[in-house]
């Protein structure tokens, strides 16, 4: 790892792994996955209501159960994958992905809706999730954020391609048919990538016997994780309300003006197809700036813009700031993980990224509901865009709040991580 030593000594860097940059690519195409299912939630939204009768709360509560699963089991599978490894948890999260899918195929009641995105989110997405976010960063010893970006890339690419796939199969067949086909494409493509997933050495070196870990694995971390931990968990929360309510409904709010399914689909594909760049640049401005303050700068943009998604009409002119914000909105999804592999050490890496994700996943899920359910009581998606931003304010605030006490803690900011001096 490079950086300054605490006596203000410069750290040596270590060699690169060469098998570093497969373990990114890999991790890319298991996000595509992950994500491509956590994306499609919003796209299925008016099918099933026309269907069933469900009110808009009602339909988007499935991310929220996906959402809360999620963060609740990200905490169980990071604390297995920091004794056993990420590769088995990897496999089975694939497995559990394609037929928790397949299953929603055969929907006929909310309760049986809820179960299936509850079991994606709990026994697949982070299962594939937390322990592959806390894998890829610790095979690199430079450009960490680099690596990260390009890894949470495939989180952005997943949710711009599966929802769009989703939207043409309901299409072109059903909502049922639709299902079922992620679902099998799920297993067909995840299951040879869950099998090349390996541990880093540096995790592997730093774990020690039991929880005792060997002094000379790793350096010490910029800061404590007891100051570390809470002030990341509870800014990806408010970041994650930001954010949940464009990327669950957009596609429903452009095609509430009139517009084609298929059209106000290609909102949500514009948006992700730019967030690949967009968590590109937020780990490679993690790079040059710090996390923090990349953090910062990607949470200013995605606050500012949400608010804007009720009053630009017209398809053009939703596209360009679909895009816009898609670029912010990854940026701060990969700030999210740069930060805490820039911030935790690695033999605790898995469990503390759990705990981070279960509060972004919490936000997700809590910003996915309330912007259906303000929608339902307004008639109008004003409200619950403008909780969205508010979401975004308050996770500002937090992370001013983190950069002073890192500063009055007697921390400072080196080319790539805060460290103390």
């Amino acid at each position: 790892m490079s950086g300054v030593a605490a006596d203000g000594a410069p750290q040596a860097v270590a060699k690169q792994h060469p098998y570093a940059w497969v373990m990114v690519a890999v991790a890319f195409g298991l996000q595509t996955l992950a994500f491509g299912g956590v994306g499609s939630v919003g796209v299925f939204l008016k099918p099933l209501t026309a269907e069933f009768g469900w009110s808009r709360g009602e339909a988007s509560a499935g991310y929220t159960a996906l959402a809360l699963s999620a963060a609740l089991f990200g905490i169980i599978w990071g604390w297995l994958a920091d004794r056993k490894g990420a590769r088995n948890i990897a496999l089975f999260g694939v497995l559990m992905m394609g037929i928790s899918f397949f299953a929603l195929s055969l929907t006929g009641a909310l309760w049986y809706y809820y179960l299936m995105y509850f079991a994606f989110g709990a026994l697949g997405n982070s299962a594939v999730g937390t322990p592959i976010y806390a894998t890829v960063g610790y095979w690199f010893s430079r450009n960490q954020g680099l690596a990260i970006g390009v890894m949470a890339a495939g989180g952005a690419f997943g949710q711009a391609v599966v929802p769009f796939a989703a939207r043409l199969l309901i299409s072109a067949w059903d909502w049922q048919t639709a299902y079922a086909a992620i679902g099998i494409g799920f297993l067909v493509l995840g299951i040879p990538l869950a099998l090349l997933v390996r541990d880093p050495p540096t995790r592997i070196a730093s774990a020690g016997v039991g929880d005792t870990p060997s002094p000379a694995a790793e350096p010490d971390p910029p800061a404590p994780p007891r100051i570390v931990i809470p002030f990341l968990s509870s800014a990806a929360f408010f970041c994650c309300i930001c954010m949940a309510v464009p990327i669950v409904h957009t596609v429903a709010l452009v095609s509430d003006r009139g517009i084609a399914p298929e059209a106000a689909a290609s909102v949500l594909l514009v948006l992700m197809i730019a967030g690949i760049g967009g968590r590109i640049l937020g780990g490679r401005l993690a790079d040059m700036v710090g996390p923090v303050n990349g953090w910062m700068l990607m949470s200013f943009g995605q606050t500012v813009l949400v608010f804007a998604f009720p009053f630009v009409e017209g398809l053009w002119a939703t596209w360009v700031l679909a895009a816009v914000f898609g670029l912010f909105y990854s940026g701060d999804m990969s700030s999210i993980l740069v930060t805490a592999r820039m911030m935790i050490p690695a033999r605790i890496a898995a469990r503390s990224m759990g705990i981070i994700i279960f509060f972004g996943w919490l936000g997700m899920g809590i910003g996915a509901w309330v912007g259906g359910f303000i929608f339902d009581l307004a008639g109008s998606y004003v409200w619950s865009y403008a909780v969205a931003a508010g979401g975004g304010i308050v996770n500002l605030l937090i992370l001013c709040g983190f950069r002073f006490v890192l500063s009055g803690g007697g921390y400072s900011r080196s080319p790539s991580i805060l460290v103390r001096q």
